[in-house]
């Protein structure tokens, strides 16, 4: 009897420190990182001189995450490319690299730094994260020996990885990720052989991370919503913004609340690539974000999130939208070039209206009202249905209602900033062959509109009040992930034009660094 009373009371204490331990919010903080970049060099520097670039940018992350700490955030994520940036090639990033083991060892290099050989880079951060009760989430590069035994063997004799780390509030490794989808210019790294599936759990959810151009494919983006059941993304990443439909906090925003998790987004601060655009969004809304193209100062990011957020409604994206007839109308569709893919577009002629677009299998409804109809300003209404194949092959469904640069049609789908027409309403929906589909609503000079729009469970992305401000683009970014590797074209004619759009872009992207 006394010993089943004794379990009893083990039971009952078990349960209250595991519920006490247990947060059903944290404070988490992303930080928007202005980078000290080397000089451009294509040999490789002393190891000392590598480490005392990487101590310098690790000073100003001290500030950072010290700063955040301090305030009472539980996590805080840093920017891929963080440490040293990004103009490299596979022999000048080697000084910058370090041995990562797998976080199975149970490794706190803050206790014991040599452990796995030279490696001051993971053990100043895992004390900045023990010295601070922080979770750190970091991106530095790992090296890994391989040899002739190894048929995939790189010929330098090593695999070498565009890393991210995850040093809990003990300092001790607890994530390690290589980045799967490495983007054009990204030479100097090996993508992993089979993509990479990393979460970790902690008192305030479950965690998992992917790096920068990983968020447009399905592996392991998607796959760790889906199949890993994780609460929140850690994304570091050097975003270089695209508009219309690829600024970060656009796209970043669009991505939590399509696949409703948290998202904590740490972008580079480097305005002259067009790099900025960091955040902190929940499934719902963005809670706090950051864009700036006028200075050069980094920015701290912090804001409170649900430990668990509550899904939303189950979205059916094509509801709506297949259950009416398409809106008629006189106007004479026309093309336009978005990011070099083709759309086809509607303008919008009166100050309220109701149109329908369509693109192979793709039928997009707009409804919406203006305050007025300017005469300076052109709006359209553009449907997109096929395979981008410019920096990397993935298939798009796009309804996008956006301004056009001037008020000539050929400039519709041309990145614009800035906006003055106002709108009163707006309903979007589309004919989508898929479920992964990402709401964006940017209004001008590149801001978020949180808590003015919804999506409604047959598929139509709804304006709740009018906008804030004057409209940018109000975008349905349908993901067609089964299709990434198929076309209706023949495939010499899909090889020929990759080949040329490489010819002509790579130098572009590569200089501009969307990584």
């Amino acid at each position: 009897m006394i010993i089943s009373q004794l379990l009893v009371c083990v039971a009952i204490s078990v349960f209250c420190v595991l519920k006490a331990s247990s947060l059903d919010t944290f404070i988490a903080a992303v930080y928007e990182h202005a980078v000290i970049l080397p000089n451009v060099t294509l040999t490789p520097v002393p190891r000392e001189m590598a480490l005392g670039l990487m101590s310098r940018n690790l000073d100003l992350l001290e500030g950072a995450i010290t700063t955040a700490a301090k305030q009472g955030a539980h996590i805080i994520v840093t920017p891929e490319d963080g440490l040293y940036g990004w103009n490299f090639n596979r022999e000048s990033i080697y000084p910058y690299l370090e041995d990562i083991p797998d976080p199975q060892v149970n490794w706190i290099p803050c206790n014991h730094p040599n452990r796995f050989g030279h490696t001051p880079v993971q053990e100043r951060l895992s004390c900045l994260a023990k010295e601070n009760s922080i979770y750190v989430v970091a991106n530095i590069g790992d090296k890994k020996p391989c040899n002739a035994s190894d048929p995939q063997c790189p010929s330098d004799g090593r695999y070498q990885y565009n890393t991210d780390v995850v040093f809990d509030s003990q300092g001790k490794l607890v994530a390690r990720y290589h980045k799967q989808n490495l983007f054009l210019g990204e030479d100097q790294f090996n993508a992993p052989k089979e993509p990479e599936v990393v979460t970790f759990d902690t008192a305030f959810g479950r965690f998992g991370i992917f790096t920068c151009f990983d968020i447009l494919f399905h592996d392991p983006a998607v796959t760790l919503v889906k199949d890993f059941h994780v609460d929140t993304i850690l994304f570091p990443t050097a975003w270089m913004n695209v508009l219309p439909h690829l600024s970060a906090i656009e796209f970043h925003s669009a991505w939590a609340m399509g696949m409703k998790v948290n998202f904590l987004a740490s972008n580079i601060h480097h305005p002259s690539k067009k790099m900025t655009g960091s955040g902190i969004y929940a499934p719902d809304s963005p809670r706090a974000f950051h864009y700036d193209m006028k200075t050069e100062k980094g920015k701290l990011l912090l804001s409170q999130l649900d430990s668990h957020p509550k899904r939303p409604i189950v979205v059916n994206w094509t509801s709506y939208a297949s259950g009416i007839e398409a809106f008629p109308t006189s106007n004479k569709a026309f093309k336009g070039t978005v990011f070099f893919d083709e759309y086809t577009f509607l303008e919008l002629r009166g100050v309220t209206g109701n149109y329908t677009v369509c693109q192979k299998e793709l039928c997009c409804h707009l409804s919406y009202k203006m305050s007025e109809k300017r005469t300076d300003e052109v709006y359209a209404l553009g449907a997109f249905d096929g395979l981008h194949t410019v920096e990397g092959s993935y298939h798009l469904q796009i309804c996008t209602l956006l301004k056009c640069k001037t008020t000539s049609l050929h400039t519709c789908g041309h990145s614009v900033e800035t906006a003055f027409t106002r709108f009163e309403m707006f309903s979007l929906s589309g004919t989508f062959g898929t479920q992964y589909v990402f709401p964006e609503v940017l209004l001008s000079e590149i801001q978020l509109a949180p808590g003015e729009f919804q999506v409604l469970s047959d598929g139509r992305l709804l304006s709740l009040k009018p906008p804030s401000g004057p409209v940018l683009t109000v975008t349905l970014f349908g993901r067609v992930y089964e299709k990434d590797h198929t076309s209706n074209a023949s495939s010499d004619f899909m090889e020929y034009t990759l080949t040329v759009m490489l010819i002509v872009i790579t130098p572009i992207l590569y200089s501009l660094s969307f990584q």
